[in-house]
């Protein structure tokens, strides 16, 4: 369940009471199946011009679940792919391979019809809440505009009352205050929150929330976090939360999945995934976290620059980074790999391949 919260919610921003993080929805009440469910899912751009063979391979095998009740965090940096695959799993962008289920069902969205069907249960959340807002029209516009959408039938009044149910939900109260205002009359935080009760009015089953903070300021971040976990809860939803920052994501997420170059890279439970990290990569993204509990302790440095999407590298696509890579690494990709129960890398560190490379817990070992 959600930390306990206090202060005012007007500017976008809730005070954490405990200063810990969310407490995770328990296993127990997670269902059984998962609410969205990619197998395999592949994306690649052609590039160039008529009768050209390139193609950037921005996303490649990609897996995940999102159980009602959990939050999955998506971690990576800028151009790892991230972005991509919440419009792949929103069906905004044609998947070149791969299925996605929804609830069970095997879901292709082919025109607009099944589009705005498929929203009903999957709605997503933008990262810049100054664009995704019409500057134009008014509050009572903007989500009026999604209610008549996914509650046809509701007259004026009615349309009005449901408004007000969704302001409040998130958290903008009282609301006559917020109704009648314009997208430049509220903080960024409250313009998240707005374009989150749009989200709400559709009564999805699934939120793709990509990068919903990184725009606010530092004060109002844990407020929209807070109010999602907290519709998580109440509302039961499976989140998708996309976002360069470890520390928010060990904050917010039950589950975390790190990615680079377009592949799944490391992946398990947040605490775990965080604070034990196991691929070099994540090692990295945790010593550029500024976090009281000194995670970069635990880091292994790496230098150099990604590789190239359109001709990538045979083998591990962060070996010209990696500290620890060999000839093994360079030559073949590695799957994820086992490293503890319920967590996995895509590093030969962690394989019995006679050839693997030696990883620095297992160098210090022999040392010892």
């Amino acid at each position: 369940m959600s930390t306990t919260t206090s202060g005012s919610t007007h500017d976008g921003g809730v005070n954490d009471a405990s200063g810990g993080r969310t407490v995770a929805a328990p296993q127990s009440s997670l269902d059984a199946s998962p609410a969205l469910r990619a197998q395999g899912l592949t994306k690649r751009f052609k590039v160039g011009g008529i009768g050209s063979q390139r193609l950037v391979h921005a996303v490649e095998d990609f897996n995940i679940e999102l159980f009602h009740g959990q939050v999955v965090a998506l971690v990576g940096e800028s151009g790892s792919g991230k972005s991509t695959v919440a419009r792949l799993l929103a069906q905004t962008l044609p998947a070149t391979g791969g299925r996605i289920e929804l609830n069970g069902r095997v879901v292709k969205v082919a025109n607009g019809r099944q589009l705005r069907h498929y929203c009903h249960d999957v709605q997503m959340i933008f990262q810049d809440p100054f664009a995704s807002l019409n500057a134009i029209h008014t509050v009572r516009y903007i989500l009026g505009r999604s209610v008549a959408i996914h509650r046809p039938g509701l007259n004026h009044a009615q349309r009005t009352t449901a408004i007000e149910e969704l302001l409040d939900e998130v958290k903008l109260s009282p609301p006559r205050r917020f109704i009648d205002k314009y997208p430049h009359e509220l903080s960024g935080g409250q313009r998240q929150r707005i374009a989150i009760a749009r989200t709400l009015a559709a009564s999805p089953d699934v939120l793709l929330a990509d990068e919903p903070i990184s725009m606010l300021d530092v004060s109002m971040r844990l407020g929209v976090l807070n109010l999602l976990a907290d519709l998580r809860d109440r509302k039961h939803l499976a989140i998708l939360y996309i976002t360069h920052d470890v520390a928010s994501a060990r904050y917010f997420a039950d589950q975390t999945m790190v990615m680079y170059a377009g592949r799944i890279v490391e992946r398990g439970d947040s605490e775990t995934v965080t604070q034990r990290p196991a691929h070099p990569y994540t090692q990295l993204l945790v010593a550029s976290a500024p976090d009281p509990d000194h995670l970069a302790d635990a880091a292994v440095g790496a230098r150099g620059e990604p590789p190239s999407l359109i001709n990538p590298p045979p083998g591990c696509s962060f070996a010209a980074r990696c500290p620890l890579a060999n000839q093994l690494c360079r030559q073949e990709l590695p799957r994820l790999i086992e490293v503890s129960p319920g967590h996995q890398a895509a590093c030969w560190a962690h394989s019995d391949h006679a050839g693997a490379p030696v990883s620095r817990s297992n160098r210090q070992g022999a040392q010892s």
